[in-house]
């Protein structure tokens, strides 16, 4: 989707970095404004959003990624 939507139909492209612009917009477009049908024709971001407000969690994804790892013990 990612190449269909932008790459093929943007470019071409003159450098690296108008590429890297592009894919930062593009990833914040799909995620904010782009209602997927998996999801009810909801924003990723408004799926979130309605998921923790239905399940009373507060954490973002990013707080979850931001979360030390348990430490474990493995035997072997």
């Amino acid at each position: 989707m990612y190449k269909a939507e932008l790459i093929r139909n943007k470019g071409p492209w003159t450098s690296i970095d108008d590429v890297e612009l592009a894919t930062a917009e593009w990833v914040h477009w799909y995620n904010t404004v782009r209602p997927h049908s998996a999801i009810g024709m909801l924003t990723p971001v408004e799926h979130e959003h309605t998921h923790h407000t239905a399940t009373g969690a507060e954490a973002t994804a990013l707080e979850v990624v931001d979360r030390p790892l348990p430490q474990t013990t493995t035997t072997r």
